[in-house]
């Protein structure tokens, strides 16, 4: 829902500042006061095509700003977050800025973005209805999301949609299968000489480490039995080893200990001590006895090293990542050993997917052409009381491709006029027709309660061209039941329009010192009165005018 819309330098506007509310919000005013300056700025920030011609004689820039109530939609909070645009305090700012030369930039919460990101929000913000809009409802996804709300086919849909995501992702194992099973064929021979090469060294894990160890050791046996007989000898050997000379000073602490009780604890520490300088001396003389010169041995482990290292240039850097490649190799082999059986696995899998989709695809169109038939012949009921009592309206679904929304193309065809062929909305000529179609849409679709929903903001222009009377009565009724699930904005020169607005909004545009500039102002009591009055009379607003302007209040009420 639009909240407000701040205007400067745009075409006769200086400055203007509007609050729109809830409900029904209609602007009027003199023809050629400026009204429709209003839905050309409201476009800009939805992602229209900006145009140098509308910046203000004399301004360097125009900038236009709308604060909308953030829409809740989850796809539309994602392409927020995905743009890092903020959303404060449940409101959205939009900003377009045209320069003078011709260039323009768009911001979302003071952010700069691309007029593209402003077209895929737009949506969700609202819809413009006029003679120059592209129309959102015009499109043939817009008009079946209409069609199928209309009918209360959202589950089934939300389920037909389910069922293509599967489908195609079984399609998509399929197709991936297929188009790698040659080539993995191909590659089956060197993976299988991979794989003996390697199970043939019969490695182990870090076993490249413990032989770099071993032939350390065995290339080193003479230096490592010379240092290891010298450290026995010097812990127990030798007749001033370690071990004599810590037993001499146990037995002078003995004595000590005799006369001084104190040095007791030294005592034990020293029987501590020649604990474990005898299981050192062990431990060096049990290593000494197993250090022996084996050159076979040294060999053996030397060819080996020179296996792995062979191994490890071809399948990897190191041990772990040439066992991790024979594994990856095994689980190649295996895959393809058991492509043909996962094949048709699949092709099962595709074929009752399929069957599944058709079915609920199906069952999708039939209530879609029973919904179809209806939503016609209200659309049809309502343009005969908007002056278009002639026009033929049709609802046409085709055989399409497979989608996450069905097998159906849904095309909305009207003929405005007795003799002409239906053809699609888009080619209606008219903008006061597509208005009013697009009201009469709306209208017949209607759109389920939502308890606090954000209301989308749909704007109607040139909606009253060619008609009056009764017709525009119709029309305002309209309008009125449609604000009350949206916010609508309507440009209109009609009081008996005028007469069932919520907010009543007048457009004047006048001279100020040479310059033209037109200026907006919320009318309520008797000013509202009044330029109802005016819309009946002319520039002479005589009483009974008046009086038919509070009936027409009253009736709008009512």
């Amino acid at each position: 829902m639009l909240l407000e819309l701040v205007v400067e330098n745009y075409a006769v506007v200086e400055r203007v500042r509007v609050r729109f509310h809830p409900g029904l919000n209609l602007l009027t005013g003199e023809t050629g006061s400026g009204k429709s300056i209003v839905v050309d700025a409201l476009g800009l920030l939805l992602g229209g095509r900006a145009s140098a011609d509308s910046v203000r004689s004399d301004t360097d820039r125009a900038r236009i700003s709308g604060i909308f109530e953030a829409p809740k939609d989850a796809a539309c909070r994602a392409l927020l977050e995905t743009a890092g645009v903020p959303v404060e305090d449940g409101e959205l700012l939009i900003e377009r800025e045209v320069l003078a030369g011709g260039k323009s930039r768009a911001f979302l919460g003071n952010r700069p973005v691309t007029v593209a990101l402003l077209r895929e929000i737009a949506p969700y913000l609202g819809d413009i209805h006029g003679q120059h809009e592209q129309q959102q409802l015009f499109s043939s996804e817009a008009q079946l999301d209409l069609l199928d709300e209309f009918a209360g086919l959202e589950e089934l849909r939300a389920k037909v949609s389910g069922l293509f995501g599967q489908w195609k992702t079984i399609q998509a194992e399929l197709a991936e299968l297929e188009k790698g099973e040659q080539e993995k064929l191909r590659l089956a021979d060197l993976w299988s000489f991979q794989k003996k090469e390697i199970e043939a060294a019969g490695l182990k894990a870090s076993e490249d480490s413990d032989l770099e160890n071993e032939r350390l050791v065995l290339k080193n046996v003479a230096r490592l039995q010379e240092n290891a007989s010298g450290a026995y000898a010097s812990l127990y050997d030798a007749p001033d080893s370690a071990s004599a000379q810590v037993r001499i000073a146990m037995k002078r602490v003995e004595d000590l200990a005799r006369i001084d009780a104190s040095v007791a604890p030294v005592l034990e520490i020293l029987k501590t001590a020649a604990i474990g300088i005898n299981e050192v001396s062990d431990t060096i003389r049990d290593y000494l006895d197993k250090l022996e010169s084996d050159p076979d041995r040294l060999d053996k482990v030397e060819t080996r090293l020179e296996l792995i290292d062979k191994l490890k240039r071809k399948y990897g850097s190191s041990l772990d990542e040439v066992l991790a490649f024979l594994e990856t190799v095994r689980e190649q082999m295996a895959a393809v050993e058991n492509a043909g059986e996962r094949k048709a696995r699949l092709e099962q899998d595709l074929a009752r997917s399929g069957d599944a989709y058709r079915d609920a695809a199906g069952s999708l169109t039939k209530q879609r052409k029973a919904g179809a038939d209806k939503l016609a012949k209200k659309v049809a009921g309502e343009l005969g009381s908007l002056a278009l009592e002639n026009a033929v309206f049709r609802i046409e679904l085709q055989q399409a491709n497979w989608s996450e929304h069905g097998a159906d193309r849904v095309e909305f065809l009207i003929s405005a006029n007795v003799g002409e062929d239906p053809r699609p909305l888009d080619k209606v000529a008219s903008g006061g027709e597509l208005s009013r179609i697009a009201l009469a849409l709306k209208t017949s679709a209607g759109q389920p309660a939502r308890a606090k929903a954000v209301q989308r903001t749909l704007v109607f222009d040139e909606i009253d061209s060619g008609i009056g009377g009764g017709v525009a009565e119709s029309v305002g009724r309209r309008l009125k039941k449609l604000s009350v699930s949206s916010q609508v904005l309507c440009v209109t020169h009609l009081a008996q329009v005028a007469g069932f607005a919520d907010h009543h909004y007048f457009v004047e545009k006048h001279e100020v010192k040479g310059r033209t500039i037109a200026e907006i102002e919320e009318l309520t009591g008797a000013a509202r009165t009044k330029e109802i009055g005016r819309m009946l009379s002319g520039q002479q607003v005589t009483p009974e005018a008046l009086k038919h302007a509070e009936h027409l209040i009253r009736l709008g009420r009512g």
